[in-house]
């Protein structure tokens, strides 16, 4: 039987700092210290992938590469990439509370510029040359998509006006390879920055006994160097646009089920191959993470697949996945893998068997749970100890903002009794305790939760594109206070990280001075 342990989800992009969106640096840190201090064992975090149109971390340019937004700027500066004077001045967006995409987009780029150029006058490049070579078989892919992407105003790769490119023809690649090189070494040396500072967190993280919970989409982008690269992996037409696209089906939260855009994979192609792709992507996850959560797991089974000129969800089929031969593969490559299954959704006995045999746990989400007149098959008397129990996720609203404007009065009142809540005792709080007292081997946190904010932190709302993924915990809110409450939940119900020393001895002068 599993150990029971608890964590926090909190994605690097709401970490507080003064440039405009967390990163890899001092507050990072922090975090982690945060984290021993109240005797966690995990740090779940949102995908780490480039973020396109919609700044959606589930839509990434490459299932590979790096969201360069998260490299730290004081780590450059430390290094002497830069100097502090090239900040002043930066406007990387005026509200602490919130991401500003489109600053942060605009005043970065020419700090990594000239990080990238002092880099490449140095002395010692072995280590990043060292990188470039191990990491061939995914970085010089995006690299070119990406200089080529940059070269045609940043359309996506069906919409490059060069046919010869679009097709990947070997002339044609030589020749922007030749005229790009300085725009293809940039996101090469950019993407060995985010390496090299994420690898080091997660090196302090592990070596404090906390273990890093990614987060992997099931699907990719369209618009990515996957689809450009491999378009015979998807359902595309001859000049690689999707036939049909991922989303969910209509059901009780929307009327018109959700359309994704995603391109569906096809599967038969991926099966003659041996899964070669998938085995790739789990394990090139598994160098930055310590667990990985696969989003939407219910599509292994059967997915949603909608004609790609819908305008909405509600005209699509389900149609079969690749099931358990998938995951065979896999683990014949790979071995046992440490995975988290989002199984979230419109559940049949063929998902839940598919899940029982990978043996993977599940996820139960306490918002879905309270229904006056039925049971929940996400009610925590029901969860079984093979799960993880969290208030909500990142398409959830927060605990205080569900509680205010998404129920009704009577579930309201059931919540009060389930959770046996106290007149003097907040709902985020209440909600809380449940998780931790469940029977789930791991509890997860929100942070907005354990903050106790209301709806104006939710991270997203599906199906809107806009106004998403910009909330930022500031630096003063994560006080003594929620420390110790934090702490208190994780004691009283036997979820203390056992392999943290007795006496929690935190490098403090680690802190904004490690060497990483």
């Amino acid at each position: 039987m599993k150990e029971r342990q608890s964590g926090v989800l909190m994605h690097i992009s709401s970490l507080p700092g003064k440039y405009g969106i967390g990163s890899f640096g001092k507050s990072a840190y922090d975090f982690v210290d945060f984290l021993v201090r109240t005797k966690q064992r995990y740090w779940q975090i949102l995908p780490l992938g480039t973020t396109s149109y919609g700044d959606s971390p589930y839509q990434s340019f490459s299932a590979f590469a790096g969201n360069t937004h998260f490299i730290d700027l004081d780590l450059l500066i430390k290094e002497g990439l830069l100097q502090e004077s090239d900040l002043d001045g930066v406007d990387f967006g005026s509200d602490p509370k919130a991401v500003d995409y489109a600053k942060i987009f605009e005043a970065r780029r020419p700090l990594l510029e000239k990080a990238v150029k002092n880099f490449l006058q140095s002395s010692d490049l072995k280590a990043y040359k060292k990188f470039v070579a191990d990491n061939a078989n995914w970085l010089d892919l995006y690299v070119d998509y990406m200089a080529i992407k940059e070269h045609f105003d940043l359309a996506a790769w069906t919409e490059w006006s060069d046919e010869d490119i679009r097709l990947r023809k070997p002339d044609a690649l030589a020749d922007y390879r030749e005229r790009l090189s300085e725009q293809m070494e940039y996101h090469r040396v950019t993407q060995y920055f985010f390496f090299q500072q994420w690898l080091a967190l997660k090196d302090y993280a592990n070596k404090h006994h906390i273990d890093i919970v990614g987060d992997m989409p099931i699907y990719v982008a369209a618009d990515s160097a996957d689809v450009w690269a491999q378009p015979h992996f998807f359902k595309t037409d001859a000049v690689g646009k999707p036939t049909c696209v991922a989303g969910c089906p209509p059901d009780e939260f929307s009327e018109t089920g959700q359309l994704w855009g995603n391109p569906i994979y096809d599967w038969k192609a991926m099966d003659k191959d041996g899964y070669s792709w998938w085995v790739e992507r789990l394990r090139e996850s598994f160098k930055i993470y310590d667990i990985v959560r696969i989003d939407h797991f219910r599509g292994f089974e059967s997915y949603w697949e909608i004609p790609a000129d819908s305008e909405t969800a509600a005209t699509g089929k389900w149609v079969k996945g690749p099931g358990y031969a998938l995951f065979k593969a896999v683990k014949e490559a790979l071995g046992e893998l440490n995975i988290i299954a989002e199984d979230l959704g419109f559940m049949t006995d063929e998902v839940i068997e598919l899940r029982e045999k990978t043996g993977f746990p599940g996820m139960k989400i306490l918002q879905f749970a309270f229904n006056p007149d039925d049971e929940s098959i996400d009610s925590p008397h029901l969860a079984p100890h093979n799960s993880v129990m969290y208030t909500g996720t990142h398409d959830n609203n927060t605990v205080l903002g569900w509680y205010k404007d998404e129920i009704d009065d009577p579930t309201r009142e059931y919540l009060a009794v389930y959770t046996n809540r106290k007149e003097y005792e907040t709902v985020p709080h209440a909600m809380l305790r449940t998780i931790f007292a469940s029977v789930s081997y791991m509890a997860i946190a929100t942070m907005q939760d354990l903050l106790e904010l209301d709806g104006s932190a939710r991270m997203n709302l599906p199906s809107t594109i806009g106004g998403n993924w910009q909330w930022r915990m500031t630096e003063d809110e994560l006080s003594k206070e929620v420390e110790a409450e934090l702490l208190s939940l994780t004691t009283i119900y036997r979820r203390i990280n056992t392999k943290l020393k007795a006496k929690n001895n935190v490098n403090q002068n680690s802190k904004g001075e490690k060497n990483v």
